[in-house]
Formats: structure tokens, C-alpha cells, sequence
């Protein structure tokens, strides 16, 4: 498999690793939008939202945990903090597995994008 998330989840890439368990990995972004840019991803391989499986559901629930738990360790927390899934290219999507984007540090405007 040739995709850059499964490359670090397997070390063959190095990442700024800010948590990992048995099933997460979380990382710096080496393109931050902001103060705090955290990709928290499933260490299993699924390419966008469109193929999560019935059985996913636990693993989606425990990514969006952990980055309000690294929200929180990061002091961003109570000032606010966005996550985003981007799914496919027109959506912004650049790595298809499935990654939460954990953003904050800074004033968000609103419409993003």
C-alpha cells in the first residue's frame, strides 16, 4: 500500500507524534493552519468517510475523543477548537485514510474555505 498515513502508523515516515494507542495515532501537521494542527487518524486503513462500515462506528467516536482530550492537554479547549473531515478531492481530501483535522490556538472564521 502506498499511502503516506499507513508510511507513519508504520514508521517508515517520521512524524511529530503527539498520542498513540493500540488503535489512534496522533500528529503535528508539517503544513499547519494554525497554532494547534493535529491529525488524529485510525490506524486501520480507510480511505474516506464514504467506506466507513457499520463497524466502524466506535473507531470514528474515539478519533473525535481524543482530539477533544488534545484539545484539552493543548489549553485550547474552553477557548474553542474545530475538527474537520475532509471527504474526496473537492472537500480538500489530499490523503485518503481517513484523518480528523484538530485546529485551534486562533480565531476560526465562518463560512471556512
Amino acid at each position: 500500500m502506498n499511502c503516506l498515513f499507513c508510511k507513519i502508523i508504520n514508521r517508515e515516515i517520521p512524524s511529530s507524534i503527539v498520542y498513540e494507542d493500540d488503535r489512534l495515532l496522533a500528529f503535528n501537521d508539517i503544513n499547519p493552519q494554525a497554532p494547534t494542527h493535529v491529525l488524529v487518524i485510525p490506524k486501520k486503513h480507510v480511505e474516506s468517510l464514504n467506506d466507513l462500515q457499520p463497524g466502524d462506528d466506535e473507531l470514528i467516536g474515539e478519533l473525535v475523543r481524543r482530539a477533544a482530550a488534545i484539545a484539552g492537554e493543548r489549553g485550547i479547549a474552553a477557548g474553542g477548537f474545530r475538527t474537520v473531515f475532509n471527504t474526496n478531492r473537492d472537500a480538500g481530501q489530499t490523503v485518503f485514510h481517513v484523518h480528523l483535522h484538530l485546529l485551534g490556538g486562533r480565531n476560526m472564521a465562518w463560512p471556512p474555505g
